[in-house]
């Protein structure tokens, strides 16, 4: 315990938290890092430095109370665990009390109790597997909120053909549905929240080849029934987009190979957001002809041309002329379309938006007003 520790002064309290999130890396459950908070509290200073005297020897009372009341027998046990994870050490003295004899100076010139500085020599490990933890974290967010996405957009779909009685086995997709949202409701790991996304890919595929002969059927007086719809109900369109996942810094545009198509038939997007069609140059066909339509009618909105290619780069073209469909097919209720554009491609970029409960919010809205 005399090398030179590679950092060799740092926060007491800092390093806990960093150990708090890194626990399991080094072994050890949060009782047993009540304990070991409980016995830095004894260090005098904020810090540990490799310059102090890094012993502290409370007795098992003054420890019990500072670790809210624990039994001694438990604090004998979570302090072996923190032994053996090598994060303290003992010092015992002869008669096996906790003590330290002083000096004429009144400096301690030896101590009996618990050495802290293994935590010192080990601080830059319980940093680094800290950061580790908190980048496992944040994947593992990020997948929860990307299959959470997913599910929600598949159960708006199945809902919405089984509430139509379009031909397809619902109630055996949304059964698969319920599965896959029961697995969630356990404390997952990445590679098991993975896992599920070909599942949930699998259920929107049959989905959508159920939703698919509306596509065929649909005719341009259909779409003209639901361009009167106004919505009557003043919905907050944020409740309708997932939490953000509160990371911060810069946005950046996910690589080309992994984005994808909107995870809703493009029929459904046109029944939905009617006000679209007028700015079509003929028949709209494809996500292509969408695309344009978005790109001429954003400027009508006040959405700017570097707002439009933000969202198209972040989100995607496809996905960004939905979202405009979208907000002009409610454009009476938002201040700042482009700005409110410019906040839902930054939430695409970190995962945290899906435009299938906006146009299906739509549709349901379409669907009672028609009914």
């Amino acid at each position: 315990m005399n090398a030179a520790p590679e950092i060799a002064h740092i926060d007491k309290w800092e390093l806990l938290r960093d150990l708090c999130t890194a626990r399991q890396a080094f072994g050890v459950t949060d009782r047993d890092l009540a304990v070991l908070n409980a016995l830095v509290s004894f260090h005098p200073n904020s810090a540990l430095s490799d310059n102090d005297n890094l012993i502290v020897f409370p007795s098992n009372a003054a420890l019990s109370e500072r670790a809210h009341g624990m039994a001694e027998s438990t604090l004998r046990r979570h302090l072996a665990a923190l032994v053996r994870a090598g994060l303290i050490l003992r010092h015992d003295s002869p008669n096996g009390k906790r003590y330290a004899r002083r000096g004429v100076d009144g400096e301690i010139a030896r101590a009996f109790g618990f050495d802290l500085r293994p935590l010192l020599l080990q601080a830059a490990d319980i940093r680094q597997a800290a950061q580790q933890a908190r980048a496992d974290q944040a994947r593992l967010a990020m997948a929860r909120e990307k299959i959470s996405l997913m599910k929600r957009d598949a159960l708006k779909l199945a809902l919405y053909g089984q509430e139509n009685a379009l031909p397809g086995d619902w109630e055996a997709l949304l059964a698969d549905l319920m599965a896959v949202h029961k697995q969630m409701r356990r404390k997952l790991s990445l590679d098991e929240v993975q896992a599920l996304e070909p599942q949930l890919e699998d259920i929107l595929r049959e989905i959508n080849r159920a939703l698919a002969f509306e596509s065929e059927e649909m005719s341009g007086t259909d779409a003209d029934s639901g361009r009167q719809y106004q919505n009557s109900n003043s919905e907050n369109l944020e409740s309708e987009l997932c939490h953000e996942n509160g990371e911060g810094g810069g946005i950046s545009a996910p690589p080309e190979q992994d984005r994808e198509l909107p995870r809703i038939p493009l029929a459904l997007v046109v029944k939905a957001c009617p006000d679209i069609l007028p700015y079509c140059d003929g028949e709209l066909r494809d996500w292509r002809d969408l695309i344009t339509a978005a790109g001429f009618v954003r400027g009508m909105m006040g959405i700017s041309p570097s707002a439009w290619e933000e969202a198209k780069d972040l989100m995607g073209p496809e996905t960004a002329a939905v979202t405009v469909a979208c907000i002009l097919q409610r454009f009476t209720e938002i201040n700042s379309p482009g700005g409110y554009l410019r906040a839902l491609a930054a939430k695409s970029a970190v995962g945290a938006f899906s435009p299938g409960p906006m146009v299906m919010a739509l549709l349901n809205g379409t669907t009672r007003a028609a009914a």
